[in-house]
């Protein structure tokens, strides 16, 4: 099944991250797949440590999409393309029960993906392995076909007060 949880509100990585906690503690292999990011963040410290997680990102990181030249943009594409690969050959060769897709929502708004092969990839695998996928803004599609759409809000943020985000709270 597909879960997906989007919206402006805090907390769509963390679901992801205690979905995968929880499935690797049931036994299940888990992949851990991060699209748009490229610098490290607290929580993929702890995930490292859990065996049966598994890691996959850019290991280089590109800044924001509007401050992204259209070299860099190709580059992620190709770096996006990869990691989704990555997934299929882990998912066809029984190494996946529980995929995690972080951000994915903004690889298929700005073209930062094979968004064909990616669609192919999700409903072929949505009844054989669990995913989770978070971002903003789902392309219609890509609602169409989850499970679970859990829309997470934002009423208040520290943020509007001029606070910057903070190590171990927001990464």
């Amino acid at each position: 099944m597909i879960q997906l949880y989007h919206g402006e509100g805090k907390g769509k990585t963390t679901a992801a991250v205690g979905g995968a906690v929880r499935a690797a503690g049931a036994g299940m292999r888990v992949v851990f797949g991060q699209f748009m990011k490229g610098n490290e963040t607290a929580e993929l410290e702890e995930l490292k440590k859990i065996s049966n997680i598994d890691i996959l990102r850019s290991k280089e990181n590109f800044g924001f999409y509007f401050q992204m030249t259209e070299e860099q943009k190709k580059r992620l594409t190709d770096i996006h393309n990869q990691i989704l690969d990555k997934m299929r050959q882990l998912a066809e060769q029984g190494k996946c029960d529980f995929l995690v897709m972080d951000e994915l929502t903004y690889t298929i708004n700005y073209n930062l993906i094979e968004t064909e092969t990616l669609y192919q990839f999700l409903e072929y695998n949505k009844d054989k392995i669990e995913i989770i996928i978070t971002g903003r803004n789902p392309a219609p599609r890509l609602l169409d076909i989850t499970d679970y759409d859990s829309e997470i809000l934002c009423r208040k943020h520290p943020y509007e007060r001029g606070i910057k985000a903070r190590r171990g709270i927001e990464y």
